[in-house]
């Protein structure tokens, strides 16, 4: 899947997003100002950008697992599943944006959404990337929504799940903050 650079929040950070295929989702509905909503238009998967609040776990893995399961309360899940927790390296050679930017903890699982009233869920693989700014009091969330079933049996077709699932480390590592204003 080939990446293209994108600003997010006027410019204040940047992010290497998949090149076609992505639609911003504020062309289409009202996104909250700590959000960049970006919406696959082959499938129903969606990137998001948030801007939140610190949490209490120190620890960056915790601190993860607490973001997947805190939107896994926001999604209603019927049921979710962290599968795995880990720190990717800092980027050796990283721009010196990119540098001023903490390495992220990524999280990857499983929910089961019911979406749209409809009783039965879409099995839905969730991954996480979370950045700790213990300075600015923020932790900056990407996450990408992958739905491989939906309610009504449809699937997602596997080259998209692929491309995705093996873009997003890459995603993940191009995250650069660029203006820590925006945090203040």
């Amino acid at each position: 899947m080939e990446l293209a650079k994108r600003d997010l929040f006027g410019g204040a950070m940047t992010v290497n997003l998949p090149r076609h295929n992505l639609v911003d989702a504020s062309t289409l509905r009202e996104v909250p100002d700590t959000q960049e909503v970006f919406l696959h238009t082959d499938c129903t998967a969606s990137w998001i950008v948030e801007i939140l609040q610190r949490v209490e776990p120190v620890d960056a893995v915790e601190a993860a697992k607490f973001h997947f399961s805190s939107l896994a309360h926001d999604n209603d899940a019927l049921s979710s599943q962290v599968v795995d927790v880990r720190t990717l390296p800092a980027q050796p050679n990283a721009s010196p944006h990119a540098a001023n930017t903490p390495p992220p903890t990524i999280c990857d699982g499983w929910q089961e959404v019911a979406k749209y009233n409809r009783t039965a869920p879409d099995k839905v693989e969730i991954m996480l990337a979370v950045y700790r700014l213990q300075a600015q009091n923020i932790d900056v969330v990407l996450s990408v929504n992958l739905p491989h079933v939906l309610a009504d049996g449809t699937r997602t077709p596997e080259d998209l799940i692929t491309g995705i699932k093996s873009s997003f480390v890459a995603v993940a590592q191009s995250l650069s903050i660029v203006d820590f204003g925006l945090f203040a």
